[in-house]
């Protein structure tokens, strides 16, 4: 790798590879966390390198500070950051862009800084990923659904058992990042994994992994799913316990024994007949 220090007018590369060509993962928050969950956990497995940034001061503005043991914290602003991995015989590269938060405004141009590097870095097909909201229960298996900026990688995503829904939208800069690259003739894939729709403001890391399969597999980049196998099971086991908590509270409030029921229908019997 290359160390001297390039920057562009949003960015900022530490270190840039003399490579020909690297797939690329770009990840923002999104429902669920699938996303960032995806792209975190990729680049622990893989120890990514940091190799570059984009200068948050473009697209954020603090509203306010941390304040720790009574002392101010200076500003802090999100991270949108770059990492790079090769392996050790320089036949797999890819590329990570993990953005902390997604700008309130400036999102198309923030994408187009996400873009610039991708191109800088030659790169060849550029991934994201998303939830897909459906009805589906917290105790089944996530199916991952999927769409391409060419219709000539349709088949690629059939062939790894990815469902097909047709017509369907894909918010915020995960979505975005995909037209954008269509429109400068990019290949890209979404993976969405399905998060139910009762459960969209927490983390999903069950819709992760199904997601996070699929993607190694067609990255040809193999890592340990056990850690977040277990996370998975361990927030189905967290939804389950909260589903049974919220039943209990249920019929504690909105329902009325039957003995209870039957006590007061004798007590009005009586009082039916001490009248007559």
């Amino acid at each position: 790798m290359a160390t001297d220090k390039k920057r562009d007018n949003c960015y900022r590369l530490y270190k840039q590879p003399r490579r020909k060509s690297c797939d690329m993962l770009a990840s923002w928050p999104g429902v669920g966390d699938v996303s960032l969950i995806v792209a975190r956990y990729l680049r622990q497995k893989l120890g990514a390198a940091e190799i570059g940034e984009i200068d948050p001061v473009n697209f954020f503005e603090p509203v306010g500070v941390m304040v720790e043991d009574n002392v101010v914290e200076k500003p802090r602003f999100p991270e949108s950051k770059f990492y790079y991995w090769q392996d050790r015989k320089g036949e797999k590269a890819l590329l990570l862009f993990i953005g902390e938060e997604q700008p309130a405004s400036k999102g198309y141009e923030m994408v187009d800084c996400v873009l610039d590097v991708a191109r800088r870095f030659r790169v060849k097909r550029i991934y994201s990923c998303a939830a897909a909201i459906t009805r589906i229960h917290y105790s089944e298996k996530s199916k991952v659904w999927g769409c391409a900026t060419k219709r000539e990688l349709i088949s690629e995503l059939s062939k790894h058992g990815v469902v097909l829904k047709g017509d369907l939208r894909i918010a915020g800069l995960n979505g975005l990042v995909l037209g954008k690259a269509k429109e400068q003739d990019m290949e890209g894939i979404c993976l969405l994994g399905e998060v139910p729709s009762y459960a969209t403001q927490v983390a999903n890391p069950k819709a992760s992994l199904a997601v996070l399969e699929v993607l190694t597999e067609m990255l040809g980049i193999g890592i340990d799913l056990a850690e977040l196998d277990n996370q998975a099971k361990q927030s189905e086991e967290e939804m389950e316990r909260i589903a049974k908590q919220a039943t209990a509270v249920f019929i504690d409030r909105f329902t009325e024994p039957i003995w209870q029921k039957d006590e007061e229908e004798e007590e009005d019997d009586e009082d039916e007949d001490e009248e007559e």
